[in-house]
């Protein structure tokens, strides 16, 4: 594949995005955030390292210097306990496990998958969505059994893996900007202002 085609096939994507999944994603993270809720993340392969890399956007770049910060938990992150539950009770396991130990009705869970069926993101969704907690599934490809059972859906529609996790990393830094923007006034991720931040 040309890199343009490839740079193409990505702007083609963030224009078919949803502006509804979008802004539904945004006032999730928002309401989570005011009701103290905590955020999870998960996901296999290159999403879990999305789930990751966002859970680590929001500890640091979205709540540095604010007196109340986001509560962002990838469950990716606890490989001691990951791969005991994936040995012990099997890999379908590794996420809702973790869930079930912290999970409230007050929390915010979002599934990262390309196909959007890992039957272990699924497994922690379907728990999550009946103990009460917000779901969101962020897909690619046709969008899978993940689409089907969250409760705000955002799919990035291209039938490729690596343009999938590059829209689902542009999401999470939309929500990023957005929430910086609400809570701190200004853009304070640009020039000067973020220089003062962070020293």
């Amino acid at each position: 594949m040309q890199a343009q085609h490839y740079i193409d096939l990505v702007k083609s994507t963030l224009d078919a995005l949803d502006p509804k999944a979008l802004e539904a994603l945004v006032e999730a993270f928002h309401t989570t955030y005011e009701k103290g809720g905590n955020i999870y993340t998960m996901g296999n392969g290159g999403s879990g390292a999305s789930a990751s890399h966002a859970a680590g956007d929001f500890l640091k770049g979205a709540s540095y210097g604010l007196d109340k910060r986001f509560r962002m938990i990838c469950l990716n992150d606890n490989l001691p306990s990951m791969m005991a539950i994936a040995n012990d009770i099997g890999w379908e396991s590794i996420f809702v496990e973790p869930l079930k130990n912290f999970l409230s009705p007050n929390d915010l869970v979002i599934g990262i998958s390309g196909s959007g069926n890992s039957k272990n993101v699924v497994n922690a969704l379907e728990y999550a969505n009946a103990q009460g907690a917000t779901t969101v599934a962020m897909s690619g490809f046709k969008g899978g059994k993940i689409s089907e059972i969250a409760t705000i859906n955002v799919h990035a529609p291209v039938m490729d893996m690596e343009v999938t996790e590059d829209v689902h990393m542009v999401i999470f830094n939309i929500v990023k900007k957005q929430m910086m923007a609400r809570l701190m006034g200004d853009n304070p991720s640009m020039g000067d202002t973020y220089d003062q931040r962070i020293g």
